[in-house]
């Protein structure tokens, strides 16, 4: 029998927007600006050893070797210049001649993840990439501006659901697992059959500085309960990994500025937080300081400085502006965070994972779920005042299990309606 014809392969335009052609030109522009400043930083360093180094305080070349780089910088950017004229001018004229292709999970999830590495530049090009931050409810954006907005089905109890780096709202509804895999759970949906909960889910770019993701989500919450459509009887909070972190900025910045909606935040769970920071970004840092012990090296050291203000906040877990404010953030130093204790009057519960078998030796168990130490989202700390103290009713330890599995763990689940206790609806 002759085989059945091959399926086409799916088209990735179907993921594209207009808008996409300048964003992505931006980025060519920048990083073709990047890659010529590193050759001459290269060369600058070549020079040093045979006594004909440039300028050493703008590791710049001199003669026509350095004309020959501020030729091509000047090129980039009018290319750069010319090309973002051109397609802001088609822009329109390609939205008219074509329908917005619906949003694709791919999509989302490529954009999260650039926006999790490379957020915080985006956001300051004014990158068309760059994701604004945005609270939704059944896959909607709520337009905090409605007076209220439209949510026939809301209860009193509200479920804010935040997710971790790189990552999107979409991620905490799995799909169905494949054939033999683990049982999966949606959280959100389990909170709302069975405690009714009105979930609401926070969509935001991770690249940003915690602090500033804290503070636009503080102003949001704000809107969000003024305008909610019946009244509150309490707010609940769900976040994972870095989310653990905005939020805790967020009742910070909240309570400085005399807000609201903290008086109405009943419940925090917190999963696989990195209270106290991740070892996968302290590497990162060594390999900033290794890379630029040279003068060969430190030209390349700008490669791993690429990484966003929010993956290097996860060094140690900052929270407040104080903690980075007027630093290198790229300079290794020890951690100099101001301490902040968990809320007063919220009740604060916190579930860590680890790669290791219950009965496996203490130091594997340790590790972790793979990026984030089980000390570390125990809010555990040698120094007593950053010690979190959460109770000892209010912490559980999963094993065998990863970072990422946490979202949608049948076995997470069930401990979070444990906590939250089955209340009329």
């Amino acid at each position: 029998m002759p085989k059945p014809p091959a399926k086409p392969a799916p088209s990735p335009l179907k993921h594209l927007r207009p808008s996409d052609l300048r964003a992505v030109a931006q980025l060519a522009t920048q990083a073709t600006r990047g890659v010529a400043t590193m050759a001459e930083g290269v060369h600058h360093a070549v020079l040093g050893t045979m006594g004909l180094a440039g300028d050493k305080a703008s590791q710049q070349t001199k003669g026509i070797p350095g004309f020959v780089y501020r030729t091509v910088h000047g090129v980039t950017e009018l290319v750069g210049q010319g090309l973002q004229a051109a397609f802001t001018k088609l822009e329109p004229l390609l939205e008219s001649l074509v329908d917005a292709p619906p949003d694709t999970p791919e999509r989302e999830a490529v954009l999260a993840a650039l926006n999790g590495v490379l957020g915080d530049q985006l956001e300051q090009t004014h990158n068309p990439l760059a994701t604004p931050m945005t609270l939704r409810y059944r896959g909607r954006v709520l337009n905090l501006n409605a007076l209220p907005p439209a949510m026939p089905d809301a209860t009193g109890k509200v479920l804010l659901l935040v997710h971790g780096l790189c990552m999107n709202e979409l991620q905490w509804t799995p799909g169905e697992p494949a054939a033999g895999g683990k049982a999966v759970a949606n959280l959100g949906a389990a909170l709302e059959s069975e405690l009714g909960y009105t979930p609401v889910y926070l969509r935001y770019n991770t690249g940003r500085h915690t602090s500033h993701n804290g503070r636009e989500l503080a102003a949001m919450l704000e809107q969000l309960l003024a305008h909610w459509p019946v009244p509150v009887k309490e707010l609940t909070c769900v976040v994972h990994s870095m989310g653990g972190l905005v939020i805790r900025s967020a009742i910070h910045t909240a309570q400085q500025n005399q807000l609201h909606w903290p008086r109405q935040l009943k419940n925090i769970v917190f999963l696989g937080t990195p209270h106290h920071g991740a070892p996968l970004e302290r590497a990162g840092n060594w390999i900033d300081v290794v890379l630029g012990a040279t003068p060969f090296s430190k030209p390349f050291a700008k490669l791993g400085q690429l990484r966003s203000a929010g993956i290097t906040d996860l060094r140690y877990g900052f929270v407040l502006d104080a903690d980075w404010a007027g630093q290198d953030r790229f300079k290794r130093k020890p951690d100099s965070r101001q301490p902040l204790p968990l809320p007063d009057g919220v009740a604060c519960y916190t579930v860590a994972a680890t790669l290791a078998k219950p009965r496996s030796l203490l130091a594997e168990r340790l590790l972790g779920d793979g990026l984030v130490p089980l000390h570390s989202a125990l809010g555990l700390h040698d120094v007593a005042e950053r010690n979190l103290h959460f109770a000892k009713d209010r912490q559980t330890v999963v094993y065998r299990m990863n970072h990422m599995e946490m979202l949608c763990s049948p076995v997470v689940r069930d401990q979070l309606l444990a906590w939250l206790g089955v209340s009329p609806r």
